[in-house]
């Protein structure tokens, strides 16, 4: 056994093979897997291993994509068989909102050059004719759709990774994990230590134990999942050919040929957690009793589809765990107070990730970075929020509880789901849940999306405009007729102070920070490809203290960054987000509203665009940024938590002389699209080149900071493709009742040039809006818009529809 690797891989499933094997075909041999069992113990074995390509996110659709192509590439690698089986997938729409679903996967799918396309019913018949597809509205193909055989992929990989020179060691339960003073680690198990740089938690159903032993607490729950495999049914016996499996999740159910019989799934309403208090360390290759009671709904529902399953014995029935992540994606990435410590935990679908989902972790770890924004998959997007004291503990057991019973719920545009809320609130949240607020979850704060003529109200759900479309109109012509009030406590806030915060910070970040007090810049972070990590506001309060306001989704992502380079002795860099709330008040009556209650002089030639003052407003100290994320007048009004509800009241009540209110998150979204701003986690992201964002100019070259060196490198090279800000036909987006969202595939003359990043109707101007990235197209050309999955007209922009000048914002 090794004493030395370049990494170690805990956990011998689907998982934890691929990802030893993606390390050895990007470079690293001297790595090592350990096993507390014999490989694919735990939930591996007893998959069902569907695999299909495609997804509601993009780049998970491009991983599963790389998925399935790998399985027979590995089986011809290796010599090991996979079972790929591989007769295709139908997909079945029940209801109007899944046919929108559906046509806007064919659209991407033909945008990404993926093999997945509608089918009339007398060619659905054809592919599986034991399917009864009366009350079906779409029907949807997938060729390349099928499953595979849980331990030949498993050991294909294992077989793999041991070619190129890994080490594979079973039967060996890893006892410790300890960081040294040097960065690395030593794992210690029953067989010996070893030391190494990168610790890889993929230990599966035990990712909770494994974490805890480096004093890292995952919010992860398993759960029991059953399915069961008919006896043989005649109809499929006699046929020449294997049969699609069928994809109807309208029906709550999945269903696929297994032997001459069928396999039937279910995710329950009547789910069972297992193991709360953690997983045994004697659990293997074990199963939970049968109780098929709890899926007779969704039985009867798949024997309504398919009656041949009505008529076929059982033949067995698999009772075993899962393991959850509270949004059911996996917990991925390094863990940004560990150095060396990589997650890879709470994987549902593994057989359609496992090749993508190694080939990120090995790039990430080899490269630095992965080729795809994959912050849907960050384990920094859950914070200690989600595993500490009694809420954050409710808030995953719910959270999992509300993800399985809804496996196959769509994940509408804009959905906010409320199981498990709420976990972190601020002191104005019952105040505002008085005013009719209808609130949002944002890196577990509770935050307004909009605001309801009555408390209580929530939203509903769709692709098409709902329940809320009217309202937040409402509050967009309020704060541009006016005035508006916009919390943004949820934004994240740091303080960088001492003798060297200048020089520490201009190490960090692309743009030279400000030389004089009260002055503010915007600047970019450039991720390790030389894209853009993050947007901040940096504004120098003092000689040696300044201010950084960014995303606060991304907070603990960014950490990783900001631990890159060490903060000098002497200086502080530390997070305020908890502690400090802010409100944005912007509109044309904004300075007018604000003067009441402040002596500090708010003319635009004592309180300049982009400037910074601490002052008193109505009694509070506050400090005052002259920026706007709406675009218009503005100032973002900074103060300690226990003076939010203070300041709040008195915002609210100056308003009132104004007819001036509170406007939610949904507005800020429109309003910023009139502005064409970009926003962190949509137009930008480390995939996305600075000159292609138009944040070239805030790259200093003359100087020194994180990741010049990449960012150098692609700055030389031609645009891949550009931002641009697009006008949809208003008589089409009329017709269907539907705005772009984001990840609407755009096309021009039938060929695929973009896709949509953001969208939202501009109500103070009148028009349906997106932001996205295209190639080959100008200002001023008519391109297709897939709303909804169909082709919706659309000009490029040559310039925001509002105060394209800036005159507004500068007033």
């Amino acid at each position: 056994m090794r004493t030395h690797a370049q990494a170690v891989v805990i956990g011998g499933g689907v998982i934890g093979c691929s990802i030893l094997y993606h390390l050895t075909k990007l470079g690293w041999t001297d790595v090592v897997l350990i096993e507390r069992d014999e490989l694919t113990s735990g939930s591996t074995w007893h998959a069902a291993a569907n695999i299909h390509g495609l997804h509601d996110s993009t780049n998970i659709s491009r991983i599963q994509h790389y998925t399935m192509g790998l399985y027979k590439e590995l089986e011809q690698e290796t010599g090991q068989g996979c079972g790929v089986f591989q007769p295709g997938s139908l997909y079945l729409a029940q209801t109007e909102a899944r046919e929108h679903q559906l046509r806007l996967q064919a659209a991407k799918a033909k945008l990404y050059g993926m093999n997945f396309h509608e089918v009339d019913r007398a060619e659905a018949e054809r592919l599986h004719p034991l399917v009864d597809y009366d009350g079906i509205r779409c029907i949807m193909w997938e060729p390349d759709g099928g499953n595979v055989d849980p331990s030949g992929v498993t050991q294909a990989y294992a077989t793999g990774a041991r070619q190129n020179g890994a080490e594979i060691m079973r039967f060996n339960p890893v006892i410790a994990t300890e960081a040294q003073p040097d960065g690395t680690w030593i794992v210690e198990t029953e067989k010996g230590d070893i030391r190494t740089p990168w610790v890889i938690n993929a230990a599966g159903l035990w990712g909770r134990e494994v974490a805890a032993l480096a004093g890292i607490e995952l919010p992860l729950q398993p759960t029991e999942h059953q399915y069961f495999v008919t006896e043989t049914i005649p109809e499929i016996d006699a046929m020449d050919r294997r049969l699609p499996s069928v994809a109807d999740r309208d029906g709550e159910y999945y269903l696929r040929q297994e032997g001459q019989g069928l396999l039937v799934g279910a995710y329950e309403k009547d789910m069972r957690f297992w193991a709360e208090g953690g997983t045994p360390l004697d659990f293997a290759h074990d199963l939970f009793d049968d109780d098929l009671e709890r899926i007779e709904d969704n039985m009867m529902r798949a024997i309504e589809r398919v009656p041949v399953v009505g008529t076929a014995g059982i033949k067995r029935v698999i009772n075993g765990p899962m393991i959850w992540s509270p949004d059911s994606n996996v917990l991925l990435g390094p863990v940004p107070e560990k150095k060396g410590y990589f997650c890879c935990n709470g994987i549902i679908p593994g057989f359609s990730q496992s090749g993508g989902m190694g080939l990120m972790v090995a790039q990430w770890i080899i490269e630095g970075e992965m080729q795809y924004d994959m912050f849907p998959w960050d384990m920094a997007r859950f914070g200690a929020w989600a595993t500490q004291g009694a809420a954050g503990k409710t808030f995953t057991k719910e959270r999992v509880r509300d993800q399985y019973a809804n496996r196959f719920k769509i994940h509408f545009p804009n959905e906010e789901r409320s199981a498990g809320r709420a976990v972190r609130t601020r002191p104005v949240h019952d105040l505002q849940l008085e005013m009719g607020a209808v609130m949002g979850l944002n890196y577990g704060w509770e935050h307004p999306l909009w605001y309801a003529d009555t408390p209580g109200a929530s939203d509903t759900d769709g692709f098409t405009r709902q329940n809320w479309w009217d309202p937040v109109g409402a509050e967009c012509k309020m704060l541009r007729e006016r005035a508006g009030i916009i919390d943004i406590s949820n934004f994240s806030k740091y303080r960088c102070k001492g003798p060297d915060a200048e020089t520490w910070l201009n190490a960090v970040f692309a743009n030279v920070m400000p030389k004089a007090v009260g002055r503010s810049c915007l600047t970019p972070l450039i991720g390790v490809r030389g894209g853009i990590a993050g947007d901040f506001t940096v504004t120098r309060l003092a000689e040696d203290e300044f201010w950084i306001i960014g995303s606060g989704m991304a907070e603990r992502y960014h950490a990783r960054f900001f631990n890159a380079v060490p903060c000098p002795e002497g200086t502080v860099f530390e997070s305020l987000t908890d502690s400090v709330c802010g409100f944005n008040v912007a509109g044309p009556d904004s300075r007018t509203l604000l003067q009441r209650l402040t002596n500090a002089s708010l003319k635009t030639e004592d309180f300049p665009f982009m400037r910074s003052q601490r002052i008193e407003l109505a009694g509070v100290d506050v400090l005052a940024l002259r920026v706007s994320f709406t675009g218009d007048l503005g100032w973002e009004l900074h103060c300690a938590e226990a003076d939010q509800l203070r300041l709040y009241t008195a915002l609210l009540d100056a308003g009132k002389a104004f007819d001036a209110g509170p406007v939610g998150g949904r507005a800020l979204m429109s309003l910023r699209v009139e502005k064409g701003y970009g926003s962190w986690g949509r137009e930008y992201s480390p995939e996305y080149w600075p000159q292609e964002v138009g944040l070239d100019r805030l790259c200093k070259m003359n100087k020194e900071f994180l990741n010049k060196a990449a960012v150098a490198d692609v700055l030389k090279n031609e645009m891949r493709e550009r931002m641009v800000l697009l006008h949809l036909d208003g008589a089409m987006t009329d017709a269907s009742n539907a705005d772009a969202t984001g990840g609407e595939p755009i096309f021009k003359d039938g060929q695929g040039v973009g896709r949509v990043t953001s969208g939202a109707y501009g109500y103070s101007v009148g028009m349906s809006l997106a932001l996205g990235y295209v190639k080959g197209v100008e200002n001023g050309d008519m391109v297709d818009v897939m709303v909804l999955g169909l082709p919706h007209k659309a000009r490029v922009l040559a310039e925001p529809p509002f105060d394209p000048k800036g005159q507004k914002l500068r007033a």
